[in-house]
């Protein structure tokens, strides 16, 4: 975390507390992208526990590249805890990967054409597409607002019922906190942890 970012949210009015509390965080660029973006599918809607279960099983038994995703059968998938939708998402990915999709080539990208790039990939959404572009490229002004954690996190820091705001509202309260959003939103989900 660089020092204007620490600095800035660390003044900022609704954040301070949160701030102090647990000093300055970081993001790190993930080393493998197709990886991150598999772990993230697996994720998707599920509680920590589960999610972190069916991606060690993934793991173990699945050469987690985007051949050995198309090699593995279903059924082994199945085993490992996807359902056979999201077994339909992460060959989708693995696909999107072997017809030229590339860690290098996200990383060209800027914010906007990382989403469409990825959201063109069924089973891949904005919520997915934002998590990809803070934890797995480290980008350090993405706002996902569409994530329950975060709106959760906006009430405890406001003190609002996030529910009363719509989305677009939550959102413009963020813009307080650019060109740093990213850094901000590690510190709303401290702040429901």
């Amino acid at each position: 975390m660089s020092d204007d970012a620490y600095h800035a949210l660390r003044t900022d009015p609704h954040l301070s507390d949160v701030v102090e509390d647990h000093g300055p965080l970081t993001l790190d660029p993930a080393i493998d992208p197709f990886e991150r973006l598999v772990v993230s599918i697996v994720n998707q809607q599920l509680s920590t526990t589960a999610a972190a279960t069916i991606r060690d099983r993934i793991f173990d038994r699945v050469d987690v590249t985007p051949a050995g995703i198309l090699a593995a059968e279903e059924a082994v998938l199945r085993d490992c805890g996807l359902s056979g939708q999201k077994v339909g998402y992460v060959r989708n990915v693995a696909e999107a990967f072997q017809d030229g999709l590339s860690a290098e080539s996200l990383r060209a990208m800027d914010d906007g054409e990382v989403i469409d790039a990825l959201t063109e990939i069924r089973g891949v959404g904005v919520w997915t597409a934002k998590m990809f572009l803070i934890f797995v490229l480290a980008r350090e002004d993405v706002f996902p607002v569409e994530d329950l954690g975060i709106r959760r996190g906006m009430e405890r820091v406001f003190d609002i019922e996030a529910d009363a705001l719509s989305r677009g509202e939550l959102a413009e309260r963020a813009e307080a906190w650019t060109p740093y959003r990213s850094y901000a939103s590690l510190y709303l989900w401290r702040a429901v942890d």
